[in-house]
Formats: structure tokens, sequence, C-alpha cells
């Protein structure tokens, strides 16, 4: 299937966040109280002449989605970037096209798309400065065998999370590095 189908397939961004199960009141939350620097409007103008389309490959209960995708939404809103969301999980067909490092179905996925449905760009799944936040979480778990380890992992998601939803400067990064990919 081409990708000009796969955008067609997915929903709008208003029925992915109506059927979100787990994150929806944070993505919400961020979505809100995202702003869009005014002076970055002219950048946006621009990259409306290009007539980009984005499919976003993602799941409700990922939290690199909750923080990507309402600042991705915020840029694509300025930027009139129609965007379609798919859930990776119906749609492995896809999602294998684009895994991360060549093995990891890592969300969420950007696709970007000319009004052709070639595939100009992707995106995803984080920012470089929130990547290496995650390494330095998971690096202070204990070993996957130790008694604690569950435990430990489940107060670290709980952690990233919060830190997603508070952390403004995580904002930032996210915004500084679509805005640089979409420009």
């Amino acid at each position: 299937m081409n990708l000009e189908n796969w955008f067609n397939r997915g929903m709008t961004a208003q029925t992915y966040v109506d059927h979100m199960q787990t994150h929806q009141k944070d993505f919400i939350y961020i979505y809100e109280n995202f702003p869009v620097p005014v002076e970055d409007h002219p950048i946006f103008e621009k990259v409306q002449n290009k007539k980009l389309r984005a499919i976003v490959l993602t799941e409700d209960w990922c939290g690199d989605a909750m923080l990507n995708l309402p600042i991705f939404l915020k840029i694509a809103e300025h930027a009139h970037i129609p965007v379609h969301f798919l859930l990776r999980d119906e749609n492995l067909e896809l999602m294998d096209q684009y895994l991360t490092n060549g093995r990891s179905r890592s969300i969420p996925k950007i696709i970007f798309i000319d009004t052709k449905g070639n595939e100009v760009g992707t995106w995803g799944p984080r920012a470089p400065e929130i990547q290496a936040f995650i390494d330095d979480s998971l690096a202070n778990l204990p070993d996957q065998n130790a008694d604690d380890f569950n435990e430990k992992r489940k107060e670290m998601l709980t952690f990233i999370t919060k830190a997603y939803r508070d952390n403004r400067d995580f904002w930032s990064c996210v915004y500084k590095d679509l805005k640089e990919k979409i420009s």
C-alpha cells in the first residue's frame, strides 16, 4: 500500500484524542499550554508552501506520544499540515517500514508526505535531548534480574511521565527538533 492510501486510512487528531484512554488528560494539558513562539510564524508560512501532510504512527499508552504529538499538532496547525493518525499495533505493515535503528517499533513516528503521497521525511520517536534523558534514566535501573527491577522500572516510568508533562524545557527541545525537521 502506498503512503497516500495509508494517509487516507488514518483518523483525524480529534478522533484520536477522543478515543485516548491512557494519557488523554496530559496530552490535552500539553497541547493547551504549549505556546508556539510568535517569531516563528514566518517559518511556518514557508513550510505551508511545501503542502506537506503527515501520517502519525502512535498508541495512546506511549509517553513519548503524549509529549511529542501535542507539540507537533501545534506546529501542524500553524503550518497548515493535515495530520492523520494510525495506531501502530493495527498497522504493523507500515510500522515495520519505519523501525528505529532497523529493529524497534518505537513511536511516535511521523511520516511527512507531499501532495502525491511521496515520503519527504520522517521524525521520531524522540528529540536528541529527550533520548539522552531516557538513556540516563534507564542506566540507573537495577539489573533486570534484580528483585526490585519491576518496582524501580514502574517508578521510573511514573517519573518520566510526570517530567514529560511538567518540564517545559523538554517541550522546547521537542519543538525545536520538530521545527528543524520541517523547515
